[in-house]
């Protein structure tokens, strides 16, 4: 494919020489979108990485971001790299703790924060910390910005402009390109050592599974911060994509009518919302139109992708997409080929809407300590298939343990854990196998499964063991049903905290003329509680007996980051929810209430 990357910076070159585009990244200032070219981009991460030298940083230092996407983030990355000085990209949502930890454990020079509100709120931490080189993406009065690293490199160029090729072509893929700590959700955060080779050979490989190019825009959203949209990001790039990055979750419907991508990364939290939002379009129509809308949404169930279909659905297909799945298409910019997935496990009903529409859904799996990506579908292959993970990445080996543990090895894999060597030997064991902690399984010898989190499974009193995420996936499928934990170890039968959809629970409620001032009422009301259970009950008919679902409590909260009980990769973190609602929890399983019926 072109010239050889062994170091992330080594795309830089690449794009000038191979596709040169005059939209190489694009952000967004003041409701306007602004571009960078491909010389521009190449020229400024020069500059930053002489500003970085200039201010007497050396190879190996650690600097650390704190940002919403833009950018400008991709320039101090690749000025970083370069250099040999480490990039800790960090959260923009985390709290104090955790900040003075990663700050402090990393051994941080520089911090870069991207706004007035971060740099308020990290300014008396670095302070603390006596970290003094303070800088910001935003132009903010009185303080020091990022284009003043850039405009020293510049001025310095005479002095560091050879001495920047000389460490350049000393950079090998075996240094150390960054540190990610992954938020964890138990325990202090873990910083992931991962090399230049542990990215590079990661995201050339994934972007050999589809035939996008020079020729496409993307749309970046996910946090970049996090290893999954980087090497994607990376990815695109690798390929000659135009990418424009969106800060702000709530400008992704208004970039992507603005951009019309070709493709972008998601989690499935979002893709739940695009799914809810075809089916709120749906119940606002009325009469025949109506009836056809939801026949073409039904009609999405016989989606499998290389599949075959007879002459009659085949016709069905050809009439419903003329007529609903075109308007989707156009609701998602009109020019969406894939949607990438993964974070979690995604509703196989919601690849199938989008694969229905011609939006193929690839999703994937891996961790931060396999750079990401270990399984993705494969269009270029034809390797694709529904409520997998896809095969195995090219490089990458896998195999499952006795326990049905997914274990690993290849050139994605950490160096290690930051200053923790007692705990990179816990994950990696003598023969060079990472343990994922997921359970999963191969099917056809291809397509690999994840079932569940090993430390997340559970036995009841009576012996039987419980995989609670494979229960809350399909509890989540549920419409009414936002979030959820499965809960039950040690004791005699499995139950669950239900937080509601409540936009769509104020819907129904409103429509059966119920009363209530909030949500703390309105869970209360038998006629909720009688209408949850009732999916609890559909999903209860699909689960073995001891698997089933004996007891609900539903909680008012909306579980989100911000409020803790989802880590900020929306995943559940099982401890806090477990000790917020430490009462409810008890109330399921007093003693006095073991003879009572579920809700």
């Amino acid at each position: 494919m072109g010239q050889t990357v062994t170091r992330t910076f080594d795309i830089l070159e690449r794009s000038i020489n191979e596709f040169p585009r005059k939209d190489a990244l694009g952000g967004k200032k003041g409701g306007n979108w602004y571009t960078y070219s491909s010389e521009e981009y190449h020229q400024k991460s020069h500059q930053f990485a002489m500003g970085l030298l200039a201010l007497g940083l050396q190879r190996g230092d650690k600097v650390a971001t704190v940002t919403n996407n833009r950018p400008e983030w991709n320039i101090a990355d690749m000025g970083m790299a370069m250099t040999g000085i480490v990039h800790v990209p960090i959260y923009p949502t985390l709290g104090e703790d955790e900040y003075r930890y990663i700050l402090k454990h990393a051994e941080v020079k520089m911090l870069i924060v991207g706004d007035a509100k971060l740099y308020e709120s990290m300014l008396p931490l670095a302070n603390l910390l006596e970290l003094n080189m303070v800088y910001t993406f935003d132009e903010l009065e009185g303080v020091k910005n990022y284009q003043e690293i850039l405009d020293l490199g510049e001025l310095k160029r005479e002095e560091w402009g050879t001495k920047l090729e000389e460490i350049k072509a000393s950079v090998t893929p075996d240094d150390l390109a960054t540190l990610i700590y992954t938020s964890g959700t138990t325990g202090v955060p873990k910083g992931v050592m991962l090399t230049q080779e542990n990215l590079v050979s990661n995201f050339v490989a994934h972007a050999k599974m589809h035939h996008l190019g020079k020729d496409h825009r993307v749309i970046s959203f996910l946090p970049l911060c996090h290893v999954y949209e980087r090497s994607v990001n990376y990815h695109f790039q690798y390929k000659g994509m135009g990418v424009y990055y969106v800060g702000n979750l709530s400008q992704i419907i208004s970039a992507i009518k603005e951009i019309k991508p070709h493709m972008f990364n998601s989690v499935p939290r979002l893709l739940e919302k695009v799914y809810d939002g075809f089916v709120a379009k749906g119940k606002e129509l009325s009469g025949i139109k109506k009836a056809l809308y939801f026949w073409a949404l039904n009609l999405t169930q016989h989606f499998e992708y290389n599949k075959k279909y007879g002459p009659i659905l085949s016709l069905k297909i050809k009439i419903a997409d003329k007529l609903i799945y075109s308007k989707w298409r156009e609701a998602l910019g009109g020019n969406i080929v894939y949607v990438v997935s993964g974070g979690a496990a995604l509703q196989p009903r919601i690849a199938r809407v989008l694969g229905m529409a011609g939006m193929y859904n690839l999703e994937g799996y891996g961790l931060t300590e396999t750079s990401p990506v270990i399984a993705v579908n494969n269009p270029a292959k034809n390797e694709m298939m529904i409520g997998t993970v896809g095969p195995i990445l090219e490089g990458m080996e896998v195999k499952i343990a006795p326990d049905g543990e997914i274990l690993c090895k290849g050139p994605g894999v950490m160096k290690g854990y930051y200053k923790a060597p007692e705990l990179t030997d816990e994950v990696i064991d003598e023969n060079g196998w990472f343990h994922t902690g997921d359970i999963g399984t191969l099917i056809d010898d291809t397509y690999l499964k994840i079932t569940d989190r090993k430390k997340e499974i559970f036995k009841l009193s009576g012996g039987k063991y419980i995989a609670p995420q494979m229960i809350e996936n399909k509890l989540k499928a549920s419409n009414l049903i936002e979030q959820v934990m499965v809960i039950g170890a040690n004791e005699k039968f499995a139950s669950a905290l239900v937080s509601p959809n409540f936009p769509l629970l104020h819907d129904w409620a409103a429509e059966h003329k119920l009363h209530y001032e909030d949500n703390r009422q309105l869970i209360k009301l038998p006629e909720v509680n009688s209408l949850i259970q009732n999916e609890v009950a559909k999903i209860n008919k699909t689960l073995g007996s001891h698997e089933q679902i004996s007891r609900i409590r539903l909680v008012c909260e909306e579980w989100t980051p911000a409020s803790g009980e989802l880590s900020p990769t929306l995943k559940l973190r099982r401890n806090m929810v477990a000790v917020k609602y430490q009462n409810l929890i008890d109330d399921i399983y007093s003693v006095n209430k073991q003879n009572e019926v579920a809700y």
